[in-house]
């Protein structure tokens, strides 16, 4: 089944990060990156392991993706899509070749949801696991749509499954500074996402949890002290106190991050 599934990963000056990722999706017949001007090797990285370089300038990660299907010559009927600081584990790799299998004619793709890492440690607690996304889609049957910093699914032509089996994600592999710098970037797009959306009482309720937890975002984020709540319910109500330090240092910061949200949020009503 290997041979039905093309594996596509997105990259900006991941030279670092690259090589692990693509080490773990070794043996698929079809490995694709797609580049966005890097210029630290990552490119070169990705030709000596085998890969397919393909190079469009990024916009968001939607329309990276929706690229990727339209214009990389895929052969496959199944893809795949990660990105260089993730990790496909055996596991992930026998669930996803199980599923892929199992699908019948009326499945589109398939839901796929992540261990956050910090260091050694499993977030489990702080993160929230399982979240969700959209991330083996059937060639033709669906694409995705922006969704404040990230995507979510768009058309989908049929029904959507899980692979309940995680991959790992090491969203800290470069360091603090690195993650805050990308996350005062996120604020932004976030910060006008939040402001034009009004959410409706079928998304607040839907059974997807990826449709739900979209619709909460703009409401959540204009309660008073929403981001010292934010962190209370990570750490406290989640949990995240057992993780140690490492669950403090991430409870606090995706607080901090709620925190540039909420007053670029601010910032943008006041200018409109």
């Amino acid at each position: 089944m290997s041979e039905s599934l093309a594996i596509v990963v997105l990259t900006h000056n991941e030279a670092d990060n690259l090589p692990r990722c693509l080490e773990s999706v070794s043996g698929f017949s079809e490995i694709i990156v797609v580049d966005s001007d890097s210029d630290d090797g990552t490119q070169d990285i990705a030709k000596r392991t085998g890969a397919r370089v393909y190079e469009h300038l990024f916009e968001s990660f939607a329309q990276q993706r929706n690229w990727a299907l339209q214009n990389c010559d895929l052969k496959t009927e199944w893809v795949l899509f990660l990105d260089a600081d993730e990790v496909a584990t055996p596991e992930f790799r026998r669930a996803i070749v199980d599923s892929i299998r199992n699908a019948d004619n009326s499945i589109a793709g398939f839901y796929c949801c992540w261990k956050m890492m910090l260091d050694r440690r499993w977030l489990r607690r702080s993160d929230s696991f399982p979240k969700w996304q959209l991330r083996i889609v059937r060639r033709g049957r669906a694409d995705f749509i922006d969704s404040g910093h990230g995507q979510k699914e768009g058309r989908v032509d049929g029904e959507l499954g899980y692979v309940r089996e995680p991959y790992l994600h090491y969203a800290l592999s470069k360091g603090w500074e690195a993650w805050w710098a990308k996350h005062n970037q996120y604020s932004d797009e976030e910060a006008a996402d939040r402001l034009s959306r009004f959410p409706s009482f079928g998304e607040l309720f839907s059974k997807d949890p990826s449709r739900r937890n979209r619709a909460l975002k703009p409401i959540l984020s204009r309660i008073p002290g929403w981001p010292l709540l934010r962190f209370l319910h990570m750490y406290i109500l989640k949990g995240g106190f057992l993780e140690g330090r490492e669950g403090f240092a991430y409870c606090a910061s995706m607080g901090w991050y709620e925190h540039l949200i909420r007053a670029k949020m601010r910032e943008l009503q006041a200018n409109q």
